[in-house]
């Protein structure tokens, strides 16, 4: 089976390149060439590190569980929650089509089926991808609203938690299909269009939760805001008793034009299966070589390293972290997102904070690379010093979202630990 689509860029769009994709059984190869009039254009940039400005098919070798796809464009697929709404979608299709005698098509996806499930108008980031008929994909369709509004968060919530629990119905998935998003696990959640009519990313409270998850995200957003850092906005939505977290997309504009997206494992050139440790300290050395503004976006880096310790954030890994393009190649970090409390995991970090401090979360640590940062001590001691004076605000910030006592008892273990003490004695 072989397809080859159209890659472009933006909402103009530009067309930037073809992706070829060839499988044969179980086996599944892509191939990425740039057009020749994007290679001629004054302006041209390599879309990612990993894809030079060269002419030719340039193929990407998939290793273990990671995409079949260059990094860039493995960016934009659905995530752990999207996969899993695409999948169950399929097979309630295939269910129908069997009792209708009507079944074609192949059982098992690939994965330019599931890249494709993306709609176009919620995919992260720039990229496009226009199929042989000339057709955007995900294309709308007929007579259904490209991305919800939040008045539907009600109707998603209870579709959400239907598939959680297994018990969806076509209508549920239908409602579902398309609306996942790349940023993010497999925690439920879905596009939405805003108050401001932009895009924002509805994250639903999951079956299994033993604590207030959402809430405790949009409380860890707003400190991360308050102690400085450059933090999508997030916000706590309350729909028919269930608390949805909000978060706004910044890879769109005020005014609704894409944003190209890359993760920070992209930057890197890091397989997102990788088993191998990576470090904070490599993407300074990404930033020295791609940013746009070197040194105030390691500053920001090492402020968001500070407060993941001490809020234990330690889901930290690389496609939690990402980039926005500014211009011919050059990058600045994208604003923060998916900063959560674990009060119930053990304090190491997924980015270690370089590879002589492993992974425990602890100041000493981060205070060990303020020389590879190259942040004066006394910068260092101001950014530490209004990081602390967020993070000790944490219950009454909670209180202020709604959260109860026994809510924010739940979360006490994340914010009051020996580090938040030892960032007090260093300023």
């Amino acid at each position: 089976m072989k397809r080859t689509l159209q890659v472009l860029l933006g909402d103009e769009p530009r067309l930037v390149g073809a992706l070829h994709h060839d499988q044969s059984g179980a086996r599944e190869h892509a191939a990425f060439i740039y057009a020749p009039e994007w290679l001629a254009a004054p302006d041209r940039f390599p879309i990612e590190p990993g894809l030079p400005l060269v002419g030719g098919p340039q193929f990407h070798r998939k290793a273990a569980e990671g995409s079949v796809f260059h990094a860039i464009i493995a960016d934009t697929e659905p995530d752990g929650w999207g996969r899993r709404v695409i999948l169950r979608d399929h097979a309630k299709c295939r269910q129908a089509a069997r009792r209708s005698g009507q079944e074609t098509g192949t059982a098992q996806l690939d994965a330019v089926d599931f890249l494709l499930a993306v709609d176009d108008c919620s995919r992260v980031g720039a990229l496009r991808f226009r199929d042989e008929n000339g057709v955007f994909q995900r294309a709308a369709e007929p007579g259904r609203r490209t991305t919800p509004p939040l008045v539907e968060l009600k109707q998603l919530a209870a579709a959400s938690r239907a598939v959680e629990t297994e018990s969806e119905t076509a209508a549920d998935l239908a409602y579902l299909r398309g609306r996942g998003t790349s940023l993010g696990g497999l925690r439920p959640k879905c596009t939405v269009l805003d108050d401001d009519g932009l895009l924002a990313i509805g994250k639903f409270p999951s079956v299994q939760d033993t604590r207030a998850v959402t809430k405790g995200e949009v409380l860890a957003m707003q400190l991360a805001r308050r102690a400085g850092i450059d933090a999508a906005e997030t916000r706590l939505v309350d729909s028919a008793g269930v608390p949805v977290a909000l978060v706004r997309r910044f890879d769109r504009t005020l005014d609704g034009k894409r944003l190209l997206y890359a993760s920070a494992a992209t930057l890197l050139g890091v397989e997102a299966a990788s088993a191998e440790e990576h470090f904070y300290t490599e993407i300074v050395d990404a930033l020295r070589v791609h940013g746009a503004a070197v040194q105030k976006d390691i500053d920001e880096l090492w402020r968001r390293i500070a407060f993941s310790i001490l809020i234990t954030n330690v889901d930290d890994h690389l496609h939690n972290h990402g980039f926005l393009h500014v211009e011919r190649g050059l990058w600045r970090l994208a604003p923060a997102f998916d900063l959560n409390p674990f009060p119930e995991r053990v304090r190491e970090l997924k980015t270690w904070v370089s590879a002589d401090t492993g992974p425990e979360a602890t100041i000493e640590a981060l205070l060990s690379v303020t020389p590879y940062f190259r942040i004066p001590a006394t910068r260092a001691k101001t950014i530490l010093r209004e990081v602390v004076d967020a993070v000790a605000t944490w219950r009454a910030a909670g209180r202020k979202l709604g959260m109860t006592e026994l809510e924010l008892e739940a979360f006490a273990e994340a914010f009051e630990h020996p580090e938040l003490p030892a960032a007090r004695r260093v300023v």
